[in-house]
């Protein structure tokens, strides 16, 4: 219903996700703006984290790589969608992230909970 159009400049471009557009409703672990940063994820496999996102309810993988997954994540009532990036980043070692509501400008902190619950079940 309210899922919007696909962004066009997701990706990993020189070792970066692409930067949040600035608004309350996108996290990003390479992001240095209060509001918008969160912990990266610790190392793992891409085909264990997307294991850990195929369980998770209305999701939708767009892409998987050996370093990069991008699925797209829907909400229950009003279908609106969430795009989250996930990058395998071996010079820190470590899973970025990046997490952002295709529409409107506050997201109630969904993403930020989306992040942390799939932070939870990788550590579980």
């Amino acid at each position: 219903m309210f899922a919007g159009q696909r962004p066009k400049n997701l990706g990993v471009r020189d070792g970066k996700l692409t930067p949040c557009p600035g608004t309350p409703n996108c996290v990003c672990s390479q992001s240095e703006k209060p509001g918008e940063t969160i912990d990266p994820l610790p190392w793992v496999a891409i085909a264990d984290l997307r294991a850990v996102i195929e369980g998770m309810e209305r999701t939708t993988i767009v892409e998987a790589t050996e370093d990069y997954l991008y699925a797209e994540f829907q909400s229950k009532l009003m279908g609106f969608v969430d795009d989250v990036e996930f990058f395998c980043d071996r010079a820190a070692n470590v899973i970025q992230v990046r997490s952002a509501s295709r529409l409107g400008k506050s997201d109630l902190g969904v993403n930020r909970q989306r992040v942390e619950a799939i932070r939870a079940q990788l550590a579980g």
